[in-house]
């Protein structure tokens, strides 16, 4: 299937936007790049080549924000049910076929916008999130590994525990980090990671770390709730498309 150029260039302004974003928030790249670049590719496409971006600019993240863990087994539990979900979620990847792919890219996508939509004070007791910690990891894992979409479970769980800023940054990245050292070994495992990927996943990278600098800026200027709204609308007209392209 030939690729359109409009669709290589709204791929490339989609990293740029993630950049922006994880720069603004320190989470919500994949949210936004991933199924730009499965508009212009396919979805194992897309999910592998953002899995390099995806570990070196959490791996960052995660040291700059070293000093604001949370405390206790949360973020261990957490870690390593993501970690676990991510390769189950990378054999569905390779399993399941594009169609459905597609499909559970833009249901995410919409699941997520429902949800902030719905529920925009939810609110998350640490008691009640130390409980549910180790299976909200494995199905945010699972969403992260089989369509490279985790948000709609693991920022959403983690946005309702009212962290401050440089915690959740904190968190976010180090779950990151573990999702994506699980996915890339099965990757290269069964022949998703080639040569091509891998460089298209660094010029990705680029882009990312180029473009955070962006984002910490403007978040000091525009209100975090313009900036969500901004992005849930981006991520409606992709879900749209992407559905649009199933019938």
């Amino acid at each position: 299937m030939p690729i359109e150029p409009l669709s290589v260039t709204l791929a490339i302004l989609g990293i740029i936007i993630g950049g922006v974003v994880k720069g603004a928030t320190g989470a919500g790249a994949p949210i936004v790049a991933v199924p730009m670049l499965a508009l212009a590719f396919d979805v194992p496409t897309a999910v592998t080549i953002f899995t390099i971006p995806n570990l070196v600019s959490n791996i960052w993240q995660a040291w700059k924000y070293r000093s604001d863990h949370l405390e206790g087994r949360f973020t261990p539990t957490l870690v390593i049910a993501c970690f676990i979900g991510a390769g189950l979620g990378t054999v569905m990847l390779v399993s399941l076929p594009a169609q459905a792919l597609t499909t559970g890219v833009a249901v995410g996508c919409l699941a997520y916008i429902a949800f902030r939509l719905a529920r925009p004070d939810w609110s998350l007791s640490r008691q009640t999130a130390n409980r549910v910690a180790a299976p909200v990891g494995v199905a945010a894992g699972v969403l992260q590994g089989a369509i490279g979409v985790s948000a709609p479970i693991s920022v959403t769980f983690l946005s309702a525990m009212k962290l401050d800023r440089p915690v959740f940054i904190a968190t976010i990245s180090v779950v990151f980090v573990a999702m994506s050292l699980a996915q890339i070994p099965l990757m290269m495992g069964v022949g998703l990671m080639t040569p091509t990927r891998l460089l298209m996943g660094c010029g990705a990278l680029a882009l990312i770390l180029a473009t955070m600098p962006l984002g910490e800026a403007l978040a000091r200027r525009w209100s975090r709730e313009l900036f969500n709204n901004v992005i849930l609308i981006m991520l409606a007209a992709i879900a749209l498309r992407l559905l649009a392209e199933l019938f």
